[in-house]
């Protein structure tokens, strides 16, 4: 396993590099990540014909809108925060298509 990102920049930056084609066949969606806090800041992943595009900003019309602090954001990533918990207590808030936030772990490594 590659060593877990320090920052959410960094983040977004090794999300090509850990996007798994195969599990976004037939996907065409567009993640727009809002991140508050320390380092935090709006990205968005577009998956497109099993390609998958990071760009820093906000999208115009997502599929799916992840909310967290970046603190949060970068212990999901690592292991330290379990996403379900995360959501479960209100750390973690998703508006949109909550099928497409269940293919996250699937899509990326």
């Amino acid at each position: 396993m590659a060593e877990a990102p320090t920052s959410c920049k960094q983040a977004f930056e090794m999300m090509p590099s850990r996007f798994n084609k195969d599990a976004a066949k037939g996907l065409n969606a567009i993640y727009q990540f809002d991140l508050s806090g320390d380092g935090g800041g709006k990205w968005h992943v577009i998956i497109k014909d099993q390609a998958c595009e990071v760009k820093e900003g906000a999208a115009s019309s997502p599929s799916i809108t992840i909310s967290m602090t970046a603190q949060d954001y970068l212990d999901m990533l690592s292991g330290k925060l379990n996403g379900q918990v995360a959501f479960m207590s209100g750390k973690l808030r998703i508006s949109g298509d909550m099928g497409l936030a269940l293919r996250m772990q699937s899509l990326f490594q």
